[in-house]
């Protein structure tokens, strides 16, 4: 088995909506609402660990966190042009008395362009690389709506790069990078990239010169990378051009996960400036970005594509235990601390759990099994299974324990090295 190739983990193909309720990563009830699904515990634990991987990528990419609410006044869309353009798909005003209306927010971006202009800037602090996995809210009518992959509550990992016009194209092939790392880091392929353009209508800001600029910043980061794209009009965010990562799920079906836009607009709306190295203020340029898209999608996308098969790193479950009799619980106990220490998660699947063979058909999703039987608890030693079946030779505990960390912490797909890892 090539476990490099991420379609090899399950035979078939999966709807995550099914898979998700047969795995119990997540679920919805009437009761909570349409659109606005649960996570359980090993949902979370997939979730979390997404989340702290872009996280960590952003740190390394020289990103800065930040948290903003999920609440804005009206004003702060009006100004954005999120009202005037996007309003049929937010949720309505929320009245607070004395003519105050606040909106949950549609999108990050105005709440980061009011952090931009928090403070002064100069053209040393720039690219200023503000990131967020933040909650935001879309109306979407009951009948689009589709387990994790159409919402209404989502959590976006998003990222306002606001920076000189000279430095745009040098941000915009650096989100596009990033993203490439994460979805080899998550064995997931873009299907293909499409440079969304304006269509006919009024549903855009009516600046030409900003979307003519914008436009040539996107297509030169294409062509500089070497990556085919497909041109499609009618698919821009309202105040410019993007480029959309697409990917496709089990019946084909075509979605956005990532996406890289330019935005001259919204600096213009909020005043943003900044001052050069010739002493005089200029406009800032802002590139939005989205590695993994919302946490939702993305983590339909990987149930899809791995059929509950994870990466080692996102799996809920990285080692599971396992005695071959009662005799052996304590060398499992002692055996799951040490890799519990390490920060991987594990579970102890011991003998009243019934037989070895059924403990490891139920542990078929976990990347690494440990046996523990009474040679193994003699001599200090687990004996390895791979979920793929390959049985590499027992090691010491605490050697396993250090092995498998490092193989998870390298955050990708293999799930062993070594002379005998074929």
């Amino acid at each position: 088995m090539n476990e490099g190739h991420a379609q090899n983990a399950h035979d078939a193909v999966h709807d995550h909506r099914e898979l998700g309720r047969e795995l119990g990563l997540f679920g919805s009830d009437p009761l909570i609402g349409a659109g606005l699904p649960y996570w359980l515990p090993d949902g979370a634990a997939v979730r979390h660990a997404l989340e702290e991987y872009i996280r960590g990528q952003e740190r390394a990419a020289g990103y800065r966190h930040v948290y903003s609410p999920v609440l804005g006044k009206r004003e702060l869309y009006e100004i954005s042009g999120h009202w005037a353009h996007y309003r049929d798909d937010m949720f309505p005003p929320m009245e607070l008395g004395g003519g105050e209306q606040v909106v949950l927010r549609p999108s990050l971006c105005p709440h980061h362009a009011v952090l931009f202009r928090s403070q002064a800037r100069s053209y040393r602090d720039l690219p200023l690389r503000l990131a967020e996995l933040g909650g935001m809210f879309r109306a979407e009518l009951s009948g689009v709506l589709a387990g994790l992959t159409r919402v209404r509550a989502i959590q976006l990992n998003d990222a306002h790069l606001f920076c000189t016009p000279e430095q745009v194209e040098e941000e915009a092939a650096g989100a596009l990078e990033l993203i490439g790392r994460a979805y080899a880091a998550m064995g997931i392929r873009a299907a293909r990239y499409r440079l969304s353009l304006p269509g006919p209508g009024g549903k855009y800001a009516a600046a030409p010169e900003m979307w003519r600029r914008a436009t040539e910043a996107l297509v030169g980061v294409l062509e500089r990378l070497g990556l085919p794209y497909e041109a499609e009009e009618g698919e821009a965010a309202f105040y410019g051009p993007k480029i959309d990562v697409q990917v496709r799920d089990h019946a084909g079906r075509e979605s956005t996960l990532s996406t890289v836009q330019v935005d001259f607009h919204q600096p213009e709306r909020f005043g943003l400036r900044y001052v050069g190295a010739d002493g005089a203020r200029h406009r800032p340029v802002m590139v939005h970005r989205s590695v993994v898209g919302s946490v939702e999608r993305a983590v339909a996308q990987l149930v899809e594509v791995h059929g509950g098969a994870f990466p080692a790193w996102l799996a809920p479950v990285q080692v599971a235990v396992l005695p071959v009799a009662a005799e052996q619980e304590a060398a499992a106990r002692e055996f799951a601390a040490r890799c519990v220490a390490l920060g991987l998660r594990v579970e102890v699947a011991d003998a009243r759990q019934g037989s070895l063979g059924a403990r490891v058909r139920r542990a078929r999703l976990v990347p690494y099994q440990g046996v523990i039987g009474a040679r193994e608890a003699a001599d200090g030693l687990v004996a390895p299974r791979l979920r793929d079946g390959r049985r590499p030779a027992p090691l010491p505990g605490p050697e396993l324990a250090s092995r498998i960390a490092a193989l998870v912490g390298a955050y990708g797909v293999r799930l062993w090295d070594g002379p005998d890892a074929g």
